[in-house]
């Protein structure tokens, strides 16, 4: 089995709204604003390689579909399909890749499975024989979303997945379509129902995708949460149930937004506080 970190469109939001009731003078030493108070965030997709030859992709980042008007606001930087490039200089295609899982359908992790804006074209997937797995919870909140999140959903993205007659809707801890090296934790902090997968198989232990429970290494910290957390007292819970299975089992976590670092393993320092450790930039197989 092969890993890689698969770079998608990268964006830049309000450094408030991504640490919560953190203070400016703490997380601007963790990532720097811009003159519009915003931080460098990546959009990171995990590529899994299997020696049978599958390959299954983790997430797809922001992506490029957004018109030039809401890629603006949302701070999206580059007009291209980011991760397509990406993951042509690994010689993998659209049509290479079997399995996408998705830990939620916000815009920002699922809108890489959609092309480009094109002002004379819908927007179609990318993946054409790709099989979709996606968290139950979260599928049925990306069909019916709360006031307070209804932006952050595509409308036309659960019709083009249903169309494909290739989702698996996951209830429990693992999945039929991935099969054995797999497995999930639920998380109901962030959004409802979402979906962390564990990779299991490979030489450097399970590697755990954190999606936005962890979203880079300033939040390994316990207390540090968003302000786009649903529940974030009930989050930190669940990250330090996740950590500590982390730990125990030597694996390493992957972050999806972190501007700089892919992956991390995950100690305890003295006064019992959670850290990254061994950060790597890049998985290249």
């Amino acid at each position: 089995m092969q890993l890689f970190s698969v770079p998608g469109n990268t964006q830049r939001l309000d450094g408030g709204a991504m640490f919560g009731n953190c203070p400016r003078p703490v997380w601007e030493k963790w990532a720097p604003p811009d003159e519009r108070h915003r931080i460098s965030l990546a959009c990171r997709a995990l590529l899994v390689r299997e020696a049978g030859g599958r390959n299954v992709l983790l997430e797809a980042g922001i992506g490029a579909f957004f018109d030039r008007k809401l890629r603006e606001r949302f701070g999206v930087e580059e007009e291209e399909h980011v991760l397509l490039a990406s993951l042509a200089q690994i010689g993998v295609g659209p049509g290479d890749i079997d399995v996408v899982v998705l830990s939620h359908l916000h815009f920002d992790h699922a809108g890489g499975v959609l092309t480009a804006h094109r002002s004379d074209a819908p927007l179609e997937l990318v993946f054409p024989k790709a099989r979709w797995v996606i968290g139950e919870r979260a599928w049925q909140r990306a069909r019916s979303p709360h006031a307070r999140d209804r932006a952050s959903f595509i409308p036309e993205l659960v019709p083009l997945l249903e169309a494909t007659g290739r989702v698996e809707r996951v209830k429990g801890e693992t999945s039929e379509t991935l099969g054995a090296g797999y497995s999930f934790t639920f998380s109901e902090g962030h959004t409802p129902g979402l979906m962390l997968t564990r990779v299991e198989g490979h030489g450097s232990g399970p590697i755990t995708f954190m999606g936005d429970l962890v979203p880079g290494v300033p939040w390994v910290h316990l207390p540090i949460t968003m302000g786009y957390d649903r529940y974030p007292e009930l989050l930190i819970d669940e990250k330090r149930a996740v950590l500590d299975r982390v730990i125990a089992e030597e694996g390493r976590t992957f972050f999806t937004h972190d501007p700089r670092w892919s992956a991390a393993r995950v100690g305890r320092d003295a006064p019992g506080k959670y850290a990254a450790r061994e950060m790597v930039e890049t998985l290249a197989g």
